[in-house]
């Protein structure tokens, strides 16, 4: 690891002040669950350590009207803890527990959790983030086990580590950045992007910003979130699908479906969506249906191929939940 200054500023202006214009000169530190490992790993090098934890006002749950505030710095055990989640979010709730860690859920935040660098073998080894060597990448005939189905035309294969993007973009979350000019929010279904470079970064942020808040509507819609792994405990999904939808008479309305960890950003099932808006009854039949179609335009790769039938599992199964 090597040597760097550490800064523990006790607002957010004093912290994006710390900040550089270049990624690979600051970082910023918040629970520290990616970053320690990275630092470690000498993925990055920076020269100053950015500290969120003693800015008060970044931590914290609020209800105004029917939006929740979830300050970015807010660890995922305090997040999962509140009644407003626990009552209008199970798809939130479930991400979380299904990490499997509770040592990350305890330490873990909720803007680490979106701003987390991909989990791709041949980034933490040092291919730099489109796994690349001589200008190849090597993940479409090397082991791409874990890697893209949807949007891996290139340069990017890897998959977007976040447990709760998928669930956050399905309801509608808004996200909070503040750099040095005046606040900004991002719809997070825009937040996430495919980058072009190992310069480029996979979210909507500039260096020199913070990622200070998560804002939810709370618009009564049911929720669901399902997720497909190799076993229990401390990894991450195969496939995992986020639902949210208003459902009445046996119809449903409004209908977002998400999915995870198949693609570099998490993946909106349109085709899906439009299945289910167009059954005439949402039951098992009409989620089976909605599942084949969120498996429309999937590019598997030499050895993922079974991602495409996890598609269909989990889309059926995170609709059953969801009008459950």
């Amino acid at each position: 690891m090597n040597a760097f200054e550490y800064a523990s500023p006790t607002s957010t202006e004093e912290a994006v002040k710390l900040l550089s214009k270049k990624w690979d000169t600051t970082a910023i530190l918040a629970g520290g669950t990616d970053l320690v490992t990275s630092l470690k790993q000498g993925l990055v090098k920076p020269k100053t350590v950015v500290s969120l934890q003693n800015i008060d006002a970044l931590s914290g749950i609020s209800r105004s009207g029917d939006t929740l505030n979830i300050g970015a710095t807010t660890t995922l055990a305090e997040f999962i803890a509140n009644d407003d989640v626990q009552e209008n979010f199970p798809s939130l709730v479930t991400a979380v527990q299904n990490i499997g860690a509770q040592q990350i859920i305890n330490r873990g935040t909720v803007g680490g959790d979106l701003l987390q660098r991909p989990r791709c073998w041949y980034y933490r080894n040092g291919f730099g983030l489109l796994g690349q060597a001589n200008g190849k990448s090597l993940a479409p005939d090397g082991d791409n086990r874990y890697h893209a189905i949807f949007g891996n035309k290139g340069p990017a294969y890897f998959v977007n580590p976040s447990s709760l993007a998928p669930a956050l973009i399905a309801l509608g979350a808004v996200i909070g950045i503040q750099g040095p000019r005046k606040p900004r929010e991002v719809d997070a279904a825009e937040f996430f992007q495919t980058p072009k470079s190992d310069g480029d970064r996979e979210y909507d942020l500039e260096a020199n910003e913070i990622l200070i808040g998560i804002y939810i509507p709370i618009r009564g819609l049911k929720n669901a979130t399902y997720e497909i792994r190799a076993r229990q405990g401390l990894d991450w999904p195969m496939v995992t699908a986020s639902v949210a939808l208003s459902y009445a008479d046996g119809k449903a309305g409004d209908v977002s479906i998400v999915l995870g960890h198949v693609a570099p950003v998490p993946w909106k099932a349109s085709s899906a969506v439009a299945s289910l808006d167009s059954a005439s009854a949402v039951d098992e039949s009409a989620a089976t249906a909605a599942g084949e179609a969120a498996t429309q335009g999937a590019s598997p790769l030499s050895r993922n191929g079974y991602k495409v039938h996890q598609v269909k599992v989990a889309v059926k199964r995170a609709i059953m939940e969801a009008i459950a």
